[in-house]
């Protein structure tokens, strides 16, 4: 049985995802709990801030306190600082969706993002989620810089993503999945057409310098009618000079100085080097 903590931190994801706010008889069936467990846990998270009641006996909906505390996080890493002027400028240079994904430990998390669509579709999907390695172009990206195993490894433990819940194109084998990497490790960056959403297109590719473990993905996503496989092509070297002048200057940040050390070498080393 989850623990106390466990079915606290559910709700509030599930929350997260119902900004119009939720009747407890749904949170309790869609998260398996029993209805007066959730009851008291929902007034836990009242009492100390994190959910309100939209109105009497109504609906329960997130504060803003819990994000006032990731934007605080990013705030005192300067993250956001260091990566949003790159990502406005790609966005303006592709006419896309441009969003910067960090590593942290075995996800990666949506952090930052600019729309440069100033007409037509625009697509645009939450921010703070972390990636489905397997049906994203992000996950791609990262999964490019190990070993097969190791993404194998990683996509076992998330799950694959199925088609019904994604794109058509989907992998929902280790074959077809690793057949994509493979294609993508030949070009340099990755490539997903109606993998993450159907009618959509991704590129991305990682942030990483050399020697260092990648610190987090860039990504440019669209319409496929607009964002074509031409048309990623053609923004290949921007995506890549902009991942790689995002890797040098995150040496900004205090957080990815001490996180993403040099490979091979010990602490001390790390610090010259930075």
């Amino acid at each position: 049985m989850a623990g106390v903590l466990e079915r606290a931190l559910a709700v509030m994801e599930h929350l997260a995802t119902q900004p119009e706010g939720v009747p407890l008889a749904s949170i309790a069936q869609e998260l398996e709990i029993p209805q007066s467990a959730a009851h008291r846990l929902l007034n836990e998270l009242v009492r100390c801030g994190y959910v309100r009641q939209l109105r009497d006996h109504g609906d329960y909906a997130l504060t803003a306190r819990v994000a006032s505390i990731g934007l605080s996080y990013l705030s005192a890493t300067g993250i956001v600082d260091i990566a949003q002027p790159l990502v406005d400028r790609l966005a303006q240079i592709s006419g896309e969706l441009v969003r910067l994904a960090i590593v942290d430990g075995e996800h990666l998390t949506w952090v930052a993002k600019a729309q440069g669509a100033r007409h037509g579709l625009r697509y645009d999907p939450d921010m703070g989620m972390d990636a489905r390695l397997s049906c994203s172009a992000s996950g791609h990206a990262w999964m490019l810089t190990m070993s097969d195993e190791r993404a194998i490894e990683l996509v076992t433990r998330q799950g694959f993503g199925s088609p019904a819940e994604y794109g058509p194109n989907a992998p929902t084998t280790i074959g077809a999945l690793l057949t994509m990497l493979h294609e993508n490790r030949a070009r340099g960056f990755a490539m997903i057409n109606e993998v993450f959403a159907p009618g959509m297109t991704a590129m991305a590719a990682p942030v990483k310098r050399k020697e260092r473990d990648p610190i987090g993905v860039l990504s440019i996503a669209g319409p496929a009618v607009r964002l074509t496989e031409a048309r990623m092509t053609a923004l290949g070297p921007d995506l890549l000079a902009a991942a790689d002048e995002l890797a040098l200057a995150s040496l900004a940040s205090p957080m990815f100085r001490t996180r993403f050390p040099l490979q091979g070498r010990n602490n001390e080393d790390n610090s010259a080097a930075a």
